[in-house]
């Protein structure tokens, strides 16, 4: 670390922390509508498999939750300790927007949390329910305000500068900026694929293992579906994120292509794979397909999409990094679409439980929504830089006044105690998934003849 200097070490600091924090409320999104499904599923029903789902998927659910919570406050600390100037630059909006997100979606969550997972013998099946969805509605309500404020910062609108600081004049505008649409329906889906992959993954684990269930059938058919439909929605709404992104933020476009230069009158290529070298302002080794880039970023065979050199130096992002993380996120977006088709495929010939080659396929997509996530998180705040609040507030400006040596000392110990404290938490969660979901006789107490037991303390849930 001795050649970098205390900026770069917030950064990454702030870029460790954030991703080790949104797998979490990934997962807890997904997992919530998730088990709101199951139970309203079981209701209509009265099919014990989605009861036995519930009670699978509920442990999961908490202790994710438990980790979701305590990463998150790490990052709330951490806007004050490191990025000083920022809060004191943009807190009349940020501030609230956060506040709003605890008014809101954390008195939701924690008003019905423990009715949800530790009312299912104390309340009645309807409250219970009812509980549930209110949980997942919580998440989506912090999902709403937590974009708000990021699209804020890459969209700013309806303030004013007044003695160097931000002064909220039209919260409408603040709160619904240009890109928050388009960002709240691409994160939405992100998470609801992720979990998808992860229950496909575990569901996929269980039938190679040889324990073919109904449960585990169950689990594996109902994420394959969410994937066939999310995943092409999600092509539809990358597209318009991506021409929302080229009329507000065209620089990280252009990092995005790899483009430097356009040819007078000609339409700009497509850049399929190749590196970046922003010393040498070109791409090197580029494989490029003509006309292909104004037809996918314009709509159009006549219009060119911006290129890096039309750009100021210091205004320029990344490429090297926002090049390969678009197309990592991207690619691995295709391979989601080929296993849901292949899914449909098997499933018309009555396959999808006993072909291994797609077990094996549908176990080793388990992580890749959440590395895609990722992958789309660094391309969008990379992509936003030197910017912290785009055009008007730089990086650079943003960050407190520390030393790299406090900064590697911090960075140091938050790497030595996250790793400590989620790799156990995580592992934790992943032996309850090889356990499986269990029927319903196997959750009877033997203590409590007829009826199922129910934890007593918040994370004993997951025993």
């Amino acid at each position: 670390m001795s050649n970098l200097d205390a900026l770069d070490l917030a950064r990454i600091q702030f870029a460790f922390t954030v991703s080790f924090h949104i797998i979490f409320p990934a997962i807890t999104i997904g997992l919530a509508s998730f088990l709101a499904v199951l139970e309203g599923c079981w209701l209509k029903t009265n099919n014990p498999v989605y009861r036995d789902l519930y009670h699978f998927w509920s442990k999961i659910f908490a202790v994710n939750f438990g980790m979701g919570v305590v990463s998150g406050l790490v990052m709330a600390y951490e806007f004050g300790t490191n990025w000083a100037r920022f809060s004191d630059f943009a807190g009349s909006v940020t501030g609230p927007l956060l506040t709003y997100e605890v008014l809101t979606a954390f008195f939701l969550e924690a008003g019905f949390l423990g009715v949800m997972l530790f009312g299912w013998d104390r309340v009645g099946r309807k409250l219970h329910f009812f509980a549930t969805v209110m949980v997942a509605i919580g998440t989506l309500i912090s999902m709403f305000w937590i974009l708000s404020s990021n699209s804020w910062m890459q969209t700013p609108q309806g303030i004013e500068i007044i003695d160097g600081r931000v002064a909220p004049v039209d919260w409408f505008k603040i709160v619904f900026n240009p890109s928050f649409p388009y960002r709240l329906a691409h994160m939405a889906l992100a998470a609801f694929l992720s979990t998808a992959l992860f229950v496909g993954a575990s569901g996929a684990w269980h039938l190679l293992r040889g324990r073919d269930t109904p449960q585990v059938r169950k689990m594996l058919s109902m994420a394959m579906w969410m994937i066939l439909v999310a995943t092409p929605v999600q092509v539809v709404v990358g597209d318009a994120h991506g021409l929302n992104t080229l009329e507000h933020q065209p620089a990280k476009i252009a990092a995005i292509e790899g483009h430097w230069e356009n040819v007078p009158g000609e339409a700009s290529p497509l850049v399929l794979f190749g590196l970046p070298d922003m010393d040498a302002e070109k791409t090197r080794y580029s494989l490029e397909v003509p006309y292909l880039g104004s037809l996918i970023l314009t709509h159009s065979l006549d219009k060119q999409i911006p290129a890096l050199k039309s750009f100021a130096k210091e205004d320029r992002p990344n490429s090297t990094i926002v090049f390969w993380s678009f197309r990592l996120m991207a690619g691995l977006g295709m391979l989601m679409l080929a296993c849901a088709l292949l899914a449909l495929v098997l499933r018309r010939n009555g396959a999808l439980y006993r072909n291994k080659a797609f077990l094996w396929f549908a176990l080793l997509m388990g992580p890749s929504g959440l590395i895609a996530l990722l992958a789309g998180w660094f391309t969008t705040e990379v992509g936003r830089q030197p910017w912290v609040v785009y055009g008007m507030l730089r990086t650079t400006e943003a960050a407190s006044n520390h030393s790299a040596a406090q900064m590697s000392v911090t960075l140091a110990l938050f790497v030595l105690i996250y790793f400590s404290v989620f790799t156990v938490g995580i592992g934790y969660m992943m032996r309850l998934v090889r356990k499986g979901p269990k029927t319903h006789e196997e959750h009877v107490s033997p203590d409590a003849p007829g009826q199922l037991a129910t934890a007593r303390r918040p994370l004993s849930v997951a025993d």
